[in-house]
């Protein structure tokens, strides 16, 4: 496994960091296959039109985010949109003061394609979607673009996808915004096109502004951003895309207001988007929200709390028999990685943190099984300890053992810092409870 010392330094300083990287996934990735079966069967239906919504619910640092950093970048190769946001105070669904609008703010600024993943595609697409439909042209009429019937055949073409969207809510000044920004970019006005980018990124503080500017009597609020969010994942189609993904995380801010009223509107929201998108009244959208158990189960709080959405979201009584799981239903609760799976993982990053310093490390697979079995054998560890929290400890481990080579992963796991975990894996050794461990 060969990797470029680029991406293994992203690797290694995000996984420290507790953070997920953007890059390098795939040298990394173990488990979660049914879990990303399921997604993937998701982004299937999205593409052939249709909309699907999904709660993704672990702990922290059990691997929520390192798995919408896995689909996200998946989607992306197959000619998808994708957008994220994190929720905090600051953002939400649902606010009176711009709290939902800057979490739509957030979403079109981090909108991204697979020439552009990083983030600030908006004006990226529209340029590629005004090209495609002159070359489309160009193609199929036979026209020159001196042609005095091409510019005629191109407006047609523009037509044509623009007043399929005047249907939808808002569409009619959605289109007439998409057709302005095309005269635009055809005459080469540059302050008109900025301005109608401006206005899909939701900058516009007043009506008299737009009105003033664009010559649109509209502007995106708090109360029907999510409506834009419909009408782009349908242009998207239309503009050569397969659709539109979008992932929003820390849904536990919602769970902290602390104004029960404000956390209703919000799970309201949420309630509006899930009934779209099962009810086919949204087209080749994909929702992904991912929180805590605490913030999705608590009745008193959490999304169980608003009793619409708890008796769409609650599981039957097969799904909570025995170790049954329904990756087919709206919530897909993230299961701890097995020990099996743990070692593949701190063996993969044993060898990255080789190739980024250049040496071999001395550790071997009887070091892996110590490890694991320290990190294991800590009190309330099958219920409490994360992926996060191993993965940081191991490179940590290999950190220490790099930079003072005269000291050995034995002398290390049996130190001071250990000890009590480590007393507590070999009573749990003892019992039988590491067998699969067993070489």
């Amino acid at each position: 496994m060969k990797i470029p010392k680029r991406i293994a330094a992203s690797l290694m300083n995000a996984l420290k960091g507790g953070v997920v990287p953007r890059i390098g996934l795939p040298y990394i990735a173990v488990g979660r296959k049914a879990e990303i079966d399921a997604l993937l069967h998701d982004v299937a239906i999205i593409a052939d039109g249709g909309a699907t919504f999904r709660f993704i619910v672990g702990k922290y640092g059990s691997g929520k985010s390192f798995l919408l950093q896995t689909i996200r970048n998946y989607v992306m190769d197959k000619n998808f949109v994708v957008a994220d946001a994190d929720l905090s105070p600051e953002r939400r669904l649902q606010g009176t003061k711009g709290q939902g609008l800057a979490t739509y703010k957030e979403l079109i600024r981090n909108l991204a394609t697979k020439t552009r993943p990083e983030g600030g595609a908006l004006t990226l697409i529209l340029d590629r979607w005004i090209s495609s439909v002159q070359s489309d042209t160009a193609a199929e009429r036979g026209l020159s673009p001196s042609d005095p019937a091409f510019e005629q055949a191109v407006e047609k073409r523009i037509y044509a996808v623009v007043s399929a969207l005047e249907e939808m809510v808002h569409g009619f000044d959605f289109a007439r915004l998409l057709t302005l920004y095309y005269r635009a970019s055809r005459q080469g006005e540059e302050e008109t096109k900025a301005r109608v980018v401006k206005w899909f990124r939701g900058e516009y503080a007043t009506k008299t502004e737009a009105k003033a500017e664009l010559g649109v009597n509209i502007i995106i609020t708090d109360d029907d951003w999510y409506d834009y969010i419909k009408l782009f994942s349908a242009f998207l189609q239309k503009a050569g895309y397969n659709g539109l993904l979008i992932f929003i995380d820390e849904l536990v801010n919602i769970y902290k207001i602390p104004n029960a009223i404000t956390r209703q509107y919000n799970y309201e929201k949420i309630l509006t988007m899930y009934n779209d998108t099962l009810q086919g009244k949204a087209s080749h959208l994909g929702l992904i929200l991912c929180g805590t158990p605490q913030c999705v189960e608590d009745t008193r709080r959490g999304l169980y709390s608003y009793e619409a959405l708890r008796s769409r979201l609650a599981e039957g009584k097969f799904a909570r028999s025995g170790d049954t799981r329904d990756m087919l239903a709206p919530i897909i609760r993230l299961a701890p990685l097995t020990s099996e799976e743990m070692l593949v993982l701190v063996e993969k990053l044993t060898q990255i943190h080789g190739q980024l310093f250049d040496y071999t490390p001395a550790v071997g697979q009887a070091d892996f099984i110590t490890f694991l079995q320290i990190e294991y054998g800590r009190i309330g560890a099958d219920t409490q300890i994360t992926p996060r929290e191993i993965i940081r400890d191991w490179i940590e481990l290999l950190d220490i053992l790099y930079q003072n080579p005269n000291r050995s992963v034995t002398e290390l796991l049996s130190s001071e810092d250990f000890a009590f975990a480590q007393s507590a894996a070999e009573e749990e050794n003892d019992a039988g409870a590491f067998a699969e461990f067993t070489i």
